[in-house]
């Protein structure tokens, strides 16, 4: 398929406006629209095919509010090491959408997978972590797509959310990841809003 200027415009206003969503509404995702979500990542390039991510929906009450303790301790660890102005910043920042997200997604790098039998990770095998990613970018765009906000919560203990999903040992921690229809949309990146960091020049250069 050849591509043209509408399609080209499309996927610029998607990555304009794909921001880390932590407002939202609280409205339940159509069953459908997390059908899409899951063939998003069905479509992500993966080393050697190997598709190593490893997807938990988490529904049950006392795990999210086990998730959510971990955020809590973890947070209150992170604060520790701001002092003076940055540290009434991060008091004041929203860091996690975890109380009214409906949808609350743990994903997972199976490090050793049969698929794709070792093919390109042998000397990078952090390949998989990067496929992986990958597969969460594509869902993150088909959401953003379809009207919904993704807000990605990194303030997290990984072998805390491991011990308390139970998941095979060869399961690395990826992402925990809140996804519902956001009570407001914004081209502008909470932590700009918020005076936390504006975007820095990419490093791109000739060698």
């Amino acid at each position: 398929m050849k591509f043209d200027t509408p399609h080209q415009s499309c996927l610029q206003d998607l990555l304009e406006w794909r921001r880390d969503v932590r407002h939202f509404d609280g409205r339940a995702v159509p069953e459908h629209l997390l059908d899409k979500l899951k063939d998003a990542m069905e479509l992500a390039p993966s080393v050697g095919n190997a598709r190593p991510w490893r997807v938990l929906r988490i529904e049950t009450p006392a795990l999210r509010q086990q998730i959510r303790d971990v955020f809590e301790a973890s947070n209150a660890d992170a604060a520790q090491s701001y002092q003076g102005e940055d540290r009434q910043k991060y008091d004041a920042l929203k860091l996690a959408g975890l109380d009214i997200a409906p949808v609350q997604l743990a994903i997972f790098t199976e490090t050793d997978p049969e698929e794709g039998r070792g093919l390109g990770r042998k000397t990078m095998p952090e390949t998989l972590a990067q496929s992986t990613s990958m597969a969460i970018f594509s869902l993150w765009l088909t959401a953003r797509s379809h009207n919904l906000g993704v807000g990605m919560v990194s303030i997290l203990d990984p072998q805390r959310v491991i011990d308390i999903l139970d998941v095979p040992a060869t399961w690395q921690f990826n992402a925990y990841l809140c996804i519902g229809y956001p009570s407001f949309t914004d081209d502008t990146p909470l932590l700009h809003r918020a005076g936390w960091q504006e975007n820095t020049p990419t490093l791109w250069q000739k060698r």
